[in-house]
């Protein structure tokens, strides 16, 4: 922590270029840093639809998790056959569906300051990754059973594989194989790391080169991606084959004022969105003023490329490109830029350096108002992420999700040989069926009298279950004396999915739990 400080607090010239061995093992420290701090308090949000979806797939066989991604989720294969062989070793409880997210904002991190040192100050590459460390949308992601993370870590290595051929110009062969293997496991795990190929084309036509120098990367990034696209073509075939599998996009709107200003990378916190945007406007209000300064006073800049432009590439490109293909093909929602993330830490970091400089002239010492003043910026932007951190980390904070406590009322309350019916009318994502897969502790003895085709044997990630009065046709409740009646609750609609047919039946209500976004109803007779 000491070398940390001194290292934020040491006034920097901008020395770039290089990473030593102690930067590779700063990176890697603060890599670990950030996984900790992913990973701290994981466990406690009940896990929700999307995380259901990676927990069941990944506890299908083989064989039938093919026979699922040949109907939907094929976008999410790679990561679920990923998961299928971790939850092996570790199982599925909350913490260890979750942790290999953790590791991944870790690698993410460790590319992050690896970038920065590359074309930055030491300082700021420390600052760009603990701030892409507590950003909320990396605390989000790296607490969430899903392949964001993942799709981050590998845009940010990419950046660096690109950077690097950028500074070597053109670079080997062996790095641009690198680049395009690397490239196809991002497109696989994640299908809009496709837009990177884009980011890429625009740094290499805004970097300054040579006319020689461009072509022959032109060339060779051409190929790479290329060969990239023509590995992925079974996936992009796939996906235009399911693409109806994301028409509840439409259901709401997925582009508003709050989705864009505070959902996409500062956790619908107010104060560090307006911290954050303001440093953002910041950093692009340089780096246009420098651009048209040199232009007009025609100053040759050295070759290669800036970090402002990486990091703006890629914090823009995608995040344009996919929220306009929406208003045609319907296919955003804001966690899909969540690998935009780090270049938002990285440009939020240089705007802080860059605030911090105007206070000090380049021959202040050490305890310049500079180093105090960047010190200082770091440490509130840290502060103002705590109130989101700590909120993310809340029983209920993923999607209002309170399947954790419906599993525990029924351990408290329930005896083995009852049995139990789940409201099936709201949308997959959110029946509190799921609650028995991802908390099935609480249901151990219980009898699922409406199953039809368990989410194993089935085309899709979930269970089939009958109505419950097909259940009763079919003999289903033969012996039984008491029901608990799991509903979905949003506050609004009456909890009712089954309630005349079991009355029906000479069923009657003995006592109502009342949940977070459930309802449980005893029945006996």
């Amino acid at each position: 922590m000491d070398r940390l400080h001194s290292t934020l607090t040491r006034p920097m010239r901008p020395e770039v270029g290089g990473a030593s061995a102690r930067d590779i093992g700063t990176a890697a420290s603060l890599g670990a840093l950030a996984t900790l701090v992913s990973l701290l308090g994981s466990w406690i949000p009940s896990l929700w639809g999307d995380e259901a979806a990676s927990a069941m797939s990944a506890q299908r066989s083989i064989p039938s998790l093919f026979r699922m991604l040949g109907q939907v989720d094929a976008v999410h294969g790679a990561y679920y056959l990923g998961l299928h062989a971790w939850v092996k070793v570790v199982g599925t409880s909350p913490f260890s569906l979750r942790l290999p997210s953790a590791f991944a904002v870790g690698l993410t991190v460790m590319a992050v300051v690896v970038l920065v040192r590359r074309l930055s100050t030491p300082r700021v590459a420390i600052a760009a990754g603990i701030l892409c460390a507590v950003l909320p949308r990396v605390t989000y992601m790296g607490e969430e059973a899903r392949s964001f993370a993942f799709s981050s870590a590998i845009a940010a290595w990419l950046t660096v594989l690109l950077v690097e051929a950028v500074r070597r110009r053109p670079g080997s062969a062996v790095l641009w194989i690198g680049y395009g293997v690397l490239l196809t496991l991002g497109i696989y795990l994640f299908l809009f790391v496709t837009l990177f190929a884009v980011v890429y084309l625009a740094v290499l036509l805004g970097a300054r080169l040579s006319g020689a120098d461009r072509r022959a990367l032109l060339w060779r990034w051409a190929a790479a991606t290329g060969a990239a696209f023509v590995a992925a073509m079974p996936l992009f075939a796939l996906a235009l084959h399911e693409r109806e599998q994301i028409a509840y996009l439409t259901t709401a709107p997925q582009i508003t004022f709050v989705t864009i200003a505070l959902g996409l990378w500062f956790g619908n916190a107010w104060w560090f969105a307006a911290a954050a945007w303001l440093l953002l406007v910041v950093v692009g209000v340089d780096a246009v003023v420098r651009m048209v300064h040199s232009r007009r006073d025609r100053i040759s800049a050295a070759p290669g490329v800036s970090l402002e432009l990486v990091a703006g590439a890629w914090l823009l490109v995608p995040s344009v490109l996919l929220i306009m293909s929406h208003f045609v093909l319907e296919d955003f929602t804001a966690r899909y830029l969540s690998f935009c993330a780090p270049a938002a830490a990285i440009l939020i970091a240089v705007a802080v350096d860059l605030l911090a400089a105007r206070f000090a002239p380049a021959h202040d010492t050490a305890k310049a108002p500079e180093s105090r003043m960047f010190l200082a910026g770091v440490l509130l932007l840290v502060a103002l992420a705590v109130p989101v951190y700590l909120s993310q980390r809340q029983p209920f904070s993923k999607n209002d999700s309170d399947w954790a406590q419906i599993s525990a009322t029924l351990a408290r309350h329930s005896t083995p040989g009852d049995a139990v019916v789940f409201d099936e009318t709201a949308r997959p994502s959110l029946r509190p069926r799921l609650a028995m897969h991802t908390y099935p502790d609480g249901f151990a003895g219980l009898r699922d009298v409406t199953l039809e085709v368990p989410f194993q044997r089935n085309r899709t990630w979930y269970d089939k279950a009958y109505r419950v009065e097909r259940a009763l046709e079919l003999g289903r409740f033969a012996g039984v004396d008491r029901v608990w009646l799991v509903e979905y609750s949003d506050g609004i609609a009456p909890d009712s999915y089954g309630l005349p047919a079991l009355r029906a039946a000479g069923f009657s209500v003995v006592q109502r739990l009342d949940g977070h976004r459930s309802v449980i109803l005893e029945l006996a007779r």
